[in-house]
């Protein structure tokens, strides 16, 4: 049977990964496939030393691999935007398919990518753009596809999942556990998109489009990062029955979507609660199935590896009738819709955890349910804090029931203009799943 040839585009952690798994498990790998996968050229800039390249023929210019006739699979690892769209398009057009770990490339340009790929008659996979290791992709696109998806959630990012177990479990602060975090692999010199959540955003526009059959919008999703919360703030969640984490939530309202990345309280006896340091795991409500939970290692070289060769093997599997592979998004094109927009966050209702640092004197808690009750928000628990600061300050603690959190942004405006108030307040959403 005729060999399926792959281009490895990249080499260096996910793409040097991808080169070791499919050299180690070539046996099993071609035996799944239904015929051989060989390595047919490798594109990269440098060698990767963990690599025995042999002698697979290299290429320092990758665009020579996208346009190399013996190649039927083009993998793209070397992330980025500009080249890898521009290296991804030109493979397109030389009747190549694609495999991508590239997902801020996917959540942004998705929708011209799948596009030219159907213009082409070939595939584009991009299972380990979503959660590394984890099977998310084809969970949410293959084995779930009879469900209508109410919701799902998410920890899609496990630098900042390492960083807010940390901060719980040890007491320390979010700077310190950054900088560990750096010196430990897990954050990059430049942290932006794991703390902020752009890359967590980036991963649930993804599921989001394939959840609710959605083009891909990342641009109207709500993100916001990890920077701000306390070692305080986990303690006080949990004297709540609380654990604060990062999630991206997605949720399909009768009004549309909502699309959003933020630090979350979580009920601690849920599952997703106790997903701990650099793991990943995504929650998904069904309407047939019910509640299910996938959990792993979201990263990793060869946990990435792992869903990369996924997407070549199911590719070898339909190289002759591209037509039978399972739709990008997991609806035909005309079936995707715009009627569902996804919602500002303002328009969404969300329970919330507010800090308060206060004057520690009598009728600052009087004022404060004032403010709250002149907005219509209802208050399920609340509780002052005797704070170490000695600043004669105390914290109020407070969960309200769900309000429209444009509602909420003005309570805690009409809050923070009050003299006794000394800080801004801080605010974290809480989600029951």
């Amino acid at each position: 049977m005729k060999p399926v040839k792959v281009g490895i585009c990249g080499l260096g952690t996910v793409g040097g990964g991808t080169f070791n798994v499919l050299q180690r498990n070539a046996s099993i790998i071609s035996a799944r496939a239904g015929c051989p996968v060989i390595i047919g050229q490798v594109g990269a800039r440098r060698e990767n030393p963990a690599c025995d390249t042999g002698d697979t023929p290299i290429t320092h210019d990758i665009f020579d691999v996208a346009r190399n006739p013996d190649i039927d699979i083009v993998v793209e690892t070397i992330g980025g935007y500009d080249v890898a769209k521009e290296l991804i398009l030109t493979a397109i057009e030389n009747g190549k398919h694609v495999v991508t770990a590239n997902k801020a490339l996917i959540a942004e340009h998705g929708n011209e990518i799948f596009q030219a790929a159907r213009d082409n008659n070939v595939i584009v996979a991009y299972e380990a753009a979503v959660a590394g290791g984890i099977p998310m992709i084809k969970c949410l696109r293959e084995g779930l596809s009879a469900n209508k998806v109410e919701w799902l959630a998410g920890i899609i990012n496990g630098t900042g999942n390492y960083i807010l177990t940390e901060m719980g479990d040890h007491n320390r602060p979010f700077p310190d556990v950054l900088k560990e975090a750096q010196a430990l692999g897990y954050a990059e010199a430049d942290p932006t998109f794991d703390v902020e959540g752009i890359d967590a955003c980036h991963k649930l526009t993804i599921m989001a489009s394939i959840a609710f059959g959605i083009p891909l919008q990342f641009n109207r999703a709500y993100t916001e990062g990890i920077s701000r919360i306390t070692p305080s703030d986990i303690q006080y969640a949990a004297s709540l029955g609380f654990r604060i984490k990062h999630l991206g939530v997605a949720r399909q309202t009768s009004e549309g979507v909502e699309l959003r990345v933020h630090p979350t309280l979580i009920p601690s006896s849920r599952p997703l609660a106790n997903i701990n340091g650099v793991m990943n795991a995504v929650v998904v409500q069904g309407d047939a199935v019910g509640q299910t939970m996938i959990s792993g290692p979201g990263a990793g070289a060869e946990p990435t590896a792992s869903s990369v060769i996924a997407d070549i093997i199911d590719i070898a599997r339909t190289m002759e009738s591209p037509d039978a592979a399972v739709n990008a998004l997991g609806f035909s094109q005309e079936s995707l819709s715009n009627s569902l927009p996804v919602l500002p966050v303002t328009d969404i209702e969300c329970s919330a955890y507010l800090r308060i640092h206060a004057d520690d004197h009598p009728g600052v808690m009087n004022a404060v349910t004032q403010v709250l009750s002149k907005q219509g928000i209802n208050i399920d628990a609340i509780t002052q804090k005797v704070t170490r600061e000695d600043d004669g300050c105390a914290d109020i603690v407070i969960l309200t029931h769900k309000t429209r959190e444009g509602t909420m942004n003005n309570a805690i405006a009409e809050l923070e203009a009050l003299k006794e108030i000394k800080s801004p307040i801080t605010r974290i959403r809480v989600e029951t799943l």
